[in-house]
């Protein structure tokens, strides 16, 4: 339980609240800074995974923890920027993000039931939209232009990429589980 990788994703948690009390500290760094924790807590979601594997550390509590830690700094983070920034694109951009988290995590229980939790592995689409989607949020916190460069704007056009990314992803995990869905209404309509 207290291997190093558990460690980094308990950390990740402990973040969440440290990062929404920068986003709203009334000083003139207060996004610069929640854009590091943010960016802290994407780096430690990677480093906890390869750590795991790496050092033969995976573990039940580990795989659990982990996507709810990666789900609930994003969820946060798009919550505060939809706050933020009230506009139709940001709220449709982030309901649609949650939204495929919520519905990738009800398939692979599903499935995992089944017995064909392999079936919804993650894919090359779905880390490169995590990747995406992690470098929108974090220009969108940080939203301060950088050597000259619009970095909110910047944000704004990856994230419209990590919503494609998203429903492209979503859409691969349910082909790839479709016979389980397909089989199981059959034998519901069967019985």
């Amino acid at each position: 339980m207290w291997s190093i990788p558990n460690l980094l994703t308990f950390s990740r948690i402990i973040m969440i609240p440290v990062f929404v009390a920068l986003f709203y500290l009334p000083a003139p760094w207060n996004h610069q800074m929640a854009a590091l924790v943010f960016t802290i807590a994407a780096f430690t979601d990677w480093l906890d995974g390869y750590l795991a594997r790496r050092m033969g550390l995976v573990s039940p509590l580990g795989a659990f923890l982990d996507p709810v830690a990666d789900k609930l700094m994003v969820a946060t983070a798009l919550v505060l920027l939809v706050a933020d920034n009230p506009s139709p694109w940001m709220a449709v951009s982030a309901a649609v993000i949650i939204g495929r988290e919520i519905t990738i995590s009800a398939l692979r229980e599903w499935m995992a039931e089944l017995g064909s939790r392999c079936t919804v592995a993650v894919s090359w689409v779905g880390k490169f939209k995590t990747a995406t989607q992690m470098g929108a949020i974090t220009l969108l916190i940080y939203r301060h232009e950088l050597f000259g460069l619009p970095i909110y704007r910047i944000g704004e056009l990856l994230l419209y990429v990590a919503v494609v990314l998203t429903l492209w992803s979503m859409m691969v995990y349910l082909r790839a589980a479709w016979p389980s869905l397909a089989e199981d209404r059959k034998n519901d309509a069967d019985a």
